[in-house]
Formats: C-alpha cells, sequence, structure tokens
C-alpha cells in the first residue's frame, strides 16, 4: 500500500515519528515510562492503598501537608491530651511534627493541584524521568531508557510510589541533584551547578543522613576534580571554572542546610536540635542503646551488621529491580564496562556503596525487620527496604547497562554471519525471550507484597465502614487508645483537619467529657470494634459508631438492659470505682430472659437499682472526674459463661454530675477483653444483647 507520492504508508508514518522525535527535547520514550509510572502510582493509591497502609506515618505527612496548607507549622488543639497525632511534639507553641516539612510540602501541591494522591503520581513521573536523565549522563540515550523501564519493575519502586511516605520524594530530590551534577560537569555550566547544589539543600532539609549517603561520591569527586583549579589558584590567584561551579553547588548546598537549622530553631528552639530527636533523643544515628516511645535496644556493630545484612539480601532476592534478577544483571553491567568506565559510572557505582555501608549506622534498619529470623515479619515484608530506596538508582542504571552489553555481544556475535536485517530480527527474538524470565521474575516480587497490602486494605475497609461514604456530619468522634495517647495510630485515615474545625472532629475516648465542652453544639458518637486488630492476621474486626449524649443534673442514671441467654443460672454484677468495689446478683437470673439495671450517681455514691440484690455494701464514694465501671458475669455453669461491661466518666458540677452514654463491653473471650471487646448489636452469643441509655434527674 503506498501513499500519493508513491512512498509507503509505513515510511510515512516514520516519517512522521521522526518529526515528532525532532520537535520534542525530550525523547518519546521516556516521556512514555514516566506516564506509566504516574498511572501506575495513582492505581496503586487508589485501589491497595485507599485507607493508607501498614505504616502509620503516611498519616504525619499528609497532617503536615494539611498544616502547610493553611500556612501552619504548629497544631493547637482546644484540648489538652485529646487530639495528639502519632509522632507530634508537645511544646509551648503547640504541637508540631518529627519530621521535616518537605515531603509533606511535596504532597500539599498536590492537593492544591486537585488531590494528594495526585503528588504520589507525580513523583513516581520524575523520578523516572530524571533517572534516565542521570542514566543517560552517566551511560547513553539506550541506557537511560532501559534503566528508567527497569526501575518500573523494581517491587520497592512499586510499592513505595503508592504511600505517602518520605523516601520517593528525596530520591526524586537526589536524582534531581544528580542530573544537574552530571549536566553541569559536561556543559561547564554554573547555572546547572547552582541547580544542583539546591536539589541537595532541599534533600538535606527533607532527610539529611539520605542526602549525605546519596551525595558522598559526588562531594568526593568534586574534591577530587578541585586539585587542579586549587594549584592554579595557589599560583596565579585565579579561580578556574571548575572552581566556580563548585563555590555554585557547595553555596546552594549549605544554604539548604541552613534552612534547616533555621526550621529547627523555629520548632524545637535549638538549631542543631531535630525535631525527631526533641520527639525521641535517643532515636537516631550510631551504636549504643537506641530507644523510642518504650521500645529500646542496644544496637551494637555485630547486631547492625546483622540486621543490614539481612535487609540488604531482602532488596537484592525481592525488592530491586527485575525482582532476583537485577542485582546479578547490574553485575554484568558493572563488568562489562569495567576497562572504560567514565567517571559518572564510578559516581553512581558509589552512591551503592555509600548507601549499604552508611545505613549500617541506622538502627531503624533494625526496626523495619521485626523478628530477624522471620522474613515475613516487620514492616519490611510489605513496605520493603525503604531506607535503601536510593539503592534503585545505581541498580537500575548498571541492570540497564548489562541488557546493553547483552544486546551488543549478541550483535557481534550475528554480525558478519546473518544479513542486517536478520539480525535485527534475531535481536528482538532475543530480546522477546529475555523479557519472559525479567518479568516474571518481577512480577514474581512484586506479587507478594502487593497482595498482602491488598488483604491489609480488605481489613482496613471492613474497619471503615462506618465512614463511608462520609463520617457524620457536625460530630464528634471519640476513637479508642489502640497503641496510646495517640491519634491516626492506626486510625491514620481518620485525621482531623489544622483548625478541628472539620466535618468529623476526632478524639482520644478518654477525654470524653473535656471535648464536650469544647464542642457544645455537635453530635457525639464512639467508634467501637469487636474482634482483634491485626490487618495482617485473622479476620476483620465488626466496627460500630455508637451515638453518645451528654447530660448533666443533681442525679444521672445509666439505664442498662442485658439479655441472658436460657442457659443462664447465675448473673453477679461488680461495680468498681478506683481500687474499691461492690457486688450485686441479678434476682431470679435462672429464669429471665433479660435484666433490667439502672446505674445511679447521686450524693456523691453510686448504687445500683433494678433487678438487682447487694451482696454486702450497696454503694461506693465517687469523686470528681473518676469513671464507673460495671461488669456482669453471666454464668450457665461448668465454665460456660461471658461478661458485659459498661463504663463512663463522672464529673461534679455546680449542680450535681455530668456524664456521657457509657462504653459498652461483652468479653467472650480473654484475648480480646482488653481492646476488642466492644458490643456491636447484633455480634455475640445467642440471646446476648446490651442496651444503654443515660438520663439526669
Amino acid at each position: 500500500m503506498t501513499a500519493g507520492d508513491g512512498h509507503s504508508v509505513e515510511d510515512a508514518a516514520a516519517a512522521g515519528l521522526a518529526r515528532v522525535r525532532a520537535a520534542s527535547p525530550v525523547p518519546l520514550a521516556p516521556l512514555v515510562l514516566a506516564l506509566a509510572a504516574a498511572v501506575g502510582a495513582y492505581w496503586l493509591s487508589t485501589t491497595v492503598f485507599p485507607y493508607h497502609s501498614s505504616n502509620h506515618d503516611e498519616a504525619v505527612y499528609l497532617q503536615q501537608a494539611a498544616m502547610l496548607l493553611e500556612g501552619r507549622l504548629f497544631l493547637r488543639p482546644p484540648v489538652d491530651g485529646a487530639f495528639q497525632p502519632w509522632f507530634f511534639v508537645e511544646s509551648e507553641r503547640g504541637l508540631y511534627a518529627k519530621y521535616s516539612p518537605v515531603t509533606a510540602g511535596v504532597y500539599a501541591l498536590g492537593e492544591l493541584a486537585g488531590s494528594y494522591r495526585y503528588a504520589l503520581a507525580a513523583v513516581a513521573a520524575a523520578n523516572t524521568g530524571l533517572l534516565y536523565g542521570v542514566a543517560r549522563e552517566a551511560f547513553d540515550h539506550r541506557t537511560g531508557v532501559l534503566a528508567a523501564a527497569a526501575l518500573l519493575t523494581a517491587p520497592l519502586f512499586v510499592v513505595q510510589s503508592g504511600v505517602f511516605l518520605p523516601y520517593a520524594p528525596t530520591t526524586m530530590l537526589n536524582l534531581a541533584f544528580a542530573l544537574a551534577y552530571f549536566r553541569a560537569e559536561r556543559t561547564g555550566s554554573v547555572r546547572w551547578a547552582a541547580a544542583a547544589g539546591a536539589a541537595v539543600g532541599l534533600a538535606f532539609f527533607s532527610r539529611p543522613y539520605t542526602a549525605v549517603l546519596f551525595a558522598t561520591p559526588f562531594v568526593a569527586h568534586a574534591v577530587w576534580t578541585l586539585r587542579e583549579p586549587l594549584r592554579a589558584f595557589a599560583r596565579e590567584r585565579a579561580v578556574a571554572e571548575r572552581a566556580r561551579r563548585r563555590v555554585a553547588t557547595a553555596a546552594l548546598g549549605l544554604a539548604g542546610v541552613a534552612v534547616t537549622l533555621g526550621y529547627n530553631a523555629v520548632v524545637t528552639g535549638d538549631p542543631f536540635v531535630f525535631p525527631y530527636q526533641a520527639f525521641a533523643p535517643r532515636d537516631g544515628l550510631g551504636f549504643g542503646h537506641r530507644e523510642i516511645l518504650g521500645y529500646e535496644r542496644d544496637y551494637d556493630v555485630e547486631l547492625a551488621l546483622r540486621a543490614n545484612a539481612r535487609v540488604v539480601r531482602q532488596f537484592v532476592t525481592q525488592w530491586a529491580p527485575f525482582g532476583a534478577l537485577g542485582v546479578p544483571l547490574a553485575a554484568v553491567g558493572a563488568t562489562a564496562r569495567r576497562r572504560d568506565w567514565r567517571w559518572q559510572q564510578a559516581v553512581l557505582a558509589g552512591v551503592a556503596v555509600s548507601v549499604v555501608v552508611g545505613n549500617v549506622y541506622f538502627w531503624g534498619n533494625l526496626n523495619v525487620l521485626g523478628d530477624l529470623e522471620d522474613p515475613t515479619d516487620g514492616l519490611i515484608s510489605t513496605l520493603g527496604p525503604y531506607y535503601h530506596y536510593d539503592l534503585l538508582v545505581p541498580t537500575s542504571a548498571f541492570a540497564a547497562a548489562g541488557l546493553v552489553a547483552a544486546v551488543d555481544r549478541v550483535r557481534r556475535v550475528l554480525d558478519g554471519r546473518v544479513t542486517g536485517r536478520r539480525a535485527r530480527v534475531v535481536a528482538v527474538v532475543g530480546l522477546l525471550a529475555a523479557s519472559a524470565p525479567l518479568g516474571g521474575a518481577a512480577a514474581a516480587g512484586a506479587e507478594y507484597p502487593v497482595s498482602v497490602n491488598d488483604a491489609v486494605t480488605d481489613q482496613y475497609e471492613a474497619a471503615y465502614e462506618p465512614f463511608e461514604p462520609r463520617p457524620p456530619a457536625d460530630s464528634v468522634v471519640f476513637l479508642p487508645d489502640q497503641y496510646g495517647d495517640w491519634l491516626n495510630h492506626p486510625f491514620q485515615h481518620l485525621r482531623n483537619d489544622p483548625g478541628f474545625d472539620g466535618r468529623a472532629v476526632y478524639a482520644l475516648e478518654d477525654h470524653q467529657l473535656e471535648v464536650v465542652d469544647a464542642y457544645p453544639g455537635r453530635e457525639y458518637y464512639r467508634y467501637v470494634y469487636r474482634g482483634v486488630w491485626s490487618p495482617f492476621v485473622g479476620d476483620p474486626v465488626d466496627p460500630h459508631l455508637q451515638r453518645v449524649h451528654a447530660v448533666r443534673g443533681e442525679a444521672v442514671t445509666v439505664d442498662t438492659e442485658m439479655g441472658l441467654p436460657s442457659w443462664t443460672e447465675l448473673v453477679t454484677l461488680t461495680v468498681t470505682v478506683g481500687d474499691e468495689r461492690v457486688n450485686y446478683v441479678v434476682d431470679d437470673a435462672g429464669g429471665r430472659e433479660r435484666a433490667a439495671v439502672d446505674v445511679v450517681v447521686r450524693d456523691g455514691r453510686v448504687r445500683l437499682a433494678g433487678d438487682v440484690t447487694p451482696t454486702g455494701e450497696p454503694s461506693l464514694a465517687v469523686e470528681d472526674g473518676d469513671s464507673v465501671t460495671v461488669d456482669a458475669l453471666v454464668d450457665g455453669g461448668y465454665g460456660a459463661g461471658f461478661q458485659y461491661s459498661v463504663r463512663f466518666p463522672v464529673d461534679e458540677t455546680d449542680d450535681g454530675y455530668r456524664t456521657v452514654t457509657p462504653y459498652r463491653g461483652l468479653c467472650t473471650d480473654l484475648q480480646t477483653c482488653d481492646g476488642g471487646a466492644a458490643y456491636v448489636p447484633g455480634v455475640g452469643p445467642e440471646g446476648s444483647f446490651l442496651n444503654v441509655s443515660v438520663r439526669a434527674a
């Protein structure tokens, strides 16, 4: 088939494509790969991580991003202790995050564009395009394209591109630094050198140690190449062009350091105290005793080497480009060029060394592992060795060089034996044959973490069902303190606006009455669940959003109605206030289907009334700020039975008392009695139910 001028349609299409390439300053292939990375990151974030991952640091960065959008560095909650987010530090000026605001700023830009998740797509695309540029500078165009493609196959890149953590954004800044540095050296441009300094300075502000490890080989190169200019300066008092570039890079880089220290001074009060140090002074770099939030270890050199060897092994066998084949292929690429290495390639190889060696000094690599002997334990099993994220740069580049070396080797073997057209056909067939094991290794590496994270999301989806499609309007929701006095840990999907004035306001349950005072015009709810909160194993929890009412009066009464199964023989009730308790029994429990009990607080005492009889002293003293608990043990004999619980706070007022609708518990399994035994309507033994309401006299 031919076109009107006698040329084939194929020739016309090829000519058109050539014109498109000529008109574009950036080759088409990297753009396509960057677009694929962006689409993949957005898809993963919305399908596999719609409620975020098991790393609750995501909530820290998103909370911080929301603060930046409102021009805030500090949170000032209306009630002390009720609203502290995970990994935020208390100070006289308010609460501030233990992390630098750079990553949060990147995510804030995504929200300005329409969604925080847009930032994930942009970062993934930027990392892909920048890696192409870096590999092209260090090798050539073909290697750059293959390096970008290799990055897309890395399970570590795939998983981290879908979550709001700092590792991919910081690598984006490091790659920008590397590309600018390489171009400055190739072109002699002081502007590119300044851009390199700005990028590395911003990377330092984001994650100082990560930036230092990445930049160390570049700094070594810069110092080495300054020998001649320094000699010339000593002889002629003239600064060489190379020295000017170094000054530009160093000046902008040090400006980033200065900004970092200035930020420290603003939030912690000391330029040399980083926020993470203010949060946990013994959580940081170095060997010896390390500690954070009550968790402590003696991180000696032997343990550091064992832990990091395990982390690197995980990277090599599962998380690298092309899965387990990536690092061997990178080794091929490195050895194939050992006789004619360019300095750029040596610098990239140096990045691999500095990242691996430098991370031995950081105990975080122990903490990502969980049990050292169990490869499926710890955050590394689902999110990868993320402190080694920068290893993706040299590994992808040298794996691409290995592929190019293999193709060139095949061409040399075929050269002179077959015609040019046949050689191209054979080369294409060879590449297709090689793509099968490479793609299979990459898919095998990504399949496990993606499937595990998808299973975790199924658990989250069940847990957050009461908040879909939106939480109750104009509400306050009290949350359980699953892991201590923190919000967003683990419930990072339930975050407050920086002004604590959103559609729903989330507060810790231990401060109910103070929060009611702070939000007198809202409706109140209590989020509870039944089951074991363990998203990695077991069944999803059964959640419930319980309506809560606040009352005050001369006396307050909690009306309780409990279901009694047909096998019930005896029901004993225990009222507890502090360390004191009194006991009751339900009258004629064996012949009842239900029992009605009133818990009455009046005249400084609490007692029970209704279908019950005291077995001793009938009441207990109640003081301001006390919590009253009533436990009802339903006994069927022969060890069978379960326990109802009702718990509510009591405050004294000028005219009596005030309280809120109690927490309801139903304990049938000792494993869940302390945290997952909330009563959920319709869930429990046959014949069981627990209704409560609160009223004031």
